[in-house]
């Protein structure tokens, strides 16, 4: 797994080891899960842009007009 140094300021590094202490990897998976997070953010508000310039017309549209309810 590739490594990657981050230098963070004085108030940021100490906000990190608040929310995730470096004993037992919890600080290291933090980050990753946080770069995973902000990755995925990116990904989606470019697939939200790319169908808010081209959407899809109506005949290409899923008919939703009598789909099931889903219960979470």
């Amino acid at each position: 797994m590739p490594t990657i140094l981050v230098e963070l300021d004085d108030a940021t590094f100490r906000a990190l080891n608040h929310l995730a202490p470096a004993r037992k990897r919890q600080r290291s998976e933090f980050i990753r899960q946080a770069v995973k997070d902000a990755i995925l953010k990116h990904e989606l508000a470019r697939m939200r842009e790319a169908y808010r310039k081209q959407p899809d017309s109506a005949s290409e549209a899923d008919d939703w007009s009598n789909c099931e309810e889903f219960d979470a």
